[in-house]
């Protein structure tokens, strides 16, 4: 079933928009450093994703990148992913917009700008999070983005609450979202935590609601402690934005996506997937990494099949197989031991995402 006849049966959820591209059902991938490459975004849109980003990218790595088979699978892009988004970050405006004209060149429906990662490195290099201290260049960054990046192409913003709790912040924060929507911008994505914060603690829903009160009928997103199909309709149904992005809790649980798509039609939840079903989309997602890395997809494919293992009834013993992955036999070896069989799985619990970071 398409997007447009879900949301039929789904008054309650109007479908997202982002300026002229339409997304369909709210509920989308976000971007995850070192996580949504090519095949996280395809397993995630095959299972019900109806849109994904990339992870994110520098604007200083854009404008050297060649296509070698070393680096290729940064601006890959195949046709059944489409729409999807490339998210870029940087220091200087216009360095910043000409790294965003790449990411149109290679491909990307929508460019999304990061305001919002918390990684310290990021932020002594004045990248990311670090712009919400200053509105300025900030704003610069946005409409020199707008300026390059052609009109049919909608730029989008992620940002955090804040870089603290402090009122300036909370002054920086609304000085820029405003000015962000003035340059022209289709959506901003709002993290319920401050940069300060970085992963600890509660996403603050709350400011989200109020943000969406702000802005009145323009286009916010919320972030933040999704990591199951209720929470993602919760927020939505709790602050009243538009949409929502899935980060940390849509590795190695792309399901989430068809339960959220169950709920909002008043289904009951589904049920997890059993453990045959969960090989499938293992293999695929490994045949998929497979294409784009070659003999390395072994090795990236372990960080995956961690956060697979916790929807299997036998958890524990299963991270620790998959951690010591090293070859492709050695996948297959560990999924003819523990999913030979068919038996019911688990809901991941939220605890297994707390490492993750999102940017």
């Amino acid at each position: 079933m398409n997007d447009s006849a879900l949301l039929t049966e789904t008054p309650h959820l109007p479908p997202l928009s982002l300026g002229p591209v339409e997304i369909g059902f709210p509920v989308v991938q976000a971007a995850l450093s070192g996580y949504s490459d090519w095949p996280m975004r395809v397993i995630a849109r095959r299972a019900g994703a109806s849109y994904t980003l990339c992870e994110v990218m520098l604007d200083q790595f854009l404008l050297a990148v060649k296509q070698r088979n070393k680096t290729r699978h940064f601006l890959h892009i195949s046709d059944e992913e489409h729409p999807v988004g490339g998210q870029l970050m940087g220091a200087e405006p216009e360095q910043f917009a000409a790294g965003a004209l790449r990411l149109v060149e290679a491909g990307f429906d929508v460019i999304d700008i990061n305001f919002g990662c918390p990684v310290k490195k990021v932020l002594g290099r004045c990248r990311g999070g670090f712009h919400l201290s200053q509105p300025e260049v900030a704003l610069e960054i946005v409409r020199r983005t707008r300026d390059i990046v052609p009109d049919p192409i909608p730029i989008t913003v992620k940002m955090r609450r804040g870089i603290d709790d402090s009122e300036q912040s909370r002054d920086n924060f609304f000085t820029i979202i405003d000015g962000a929507f003035d340059a022209g911008v289709a959506a901003v994505t709002v993290h319920g935590r401050t940069v300060e914060q970085r992963y600890k603690g509660p996403s603050r829903w709350s400011f989200l609601k109020e943000v969406k009160q702000h802005v009145g009928d323009r286009t916010i997103l919320g972030s933040g402690d999704l990591f199951t199909a209720d929470d993602c309709l919760r927020m939505m149904r709790e602050t009243g934005i538009d949409g929502v992005t899935v980060a940390r809790g849509a590795i190695g649980n792309p399901w989430i996506f068809a339960q959220a798509r169950a709920l909002s039609q008043g289904l009951e939840l589904p049920a997890p997937p059993t453990v045959l079903e969960q090989r499938a989309v293992m293999e695929s997602h490994y045949d998929l990494m497979q294409q784009m890395y070659g003999d390395r997809a072994p090795m990236l494919m372990r960080k995956f099949a961690i956060k697979y293992s916790a929807s299997h009834p036998e958890f524990d013993a299963l991270k620790v197989a998959f951690s010591r992955l090293k070859s492709a036999e050695e996948f297959v070896a560990v999924l003819d031991q523990y999913y030979q069989q068919d038996r019911p799985g688990r809901y991941p619990p939220s605890t297994v995402h707390a490492t993750q970071q999102e940017c």
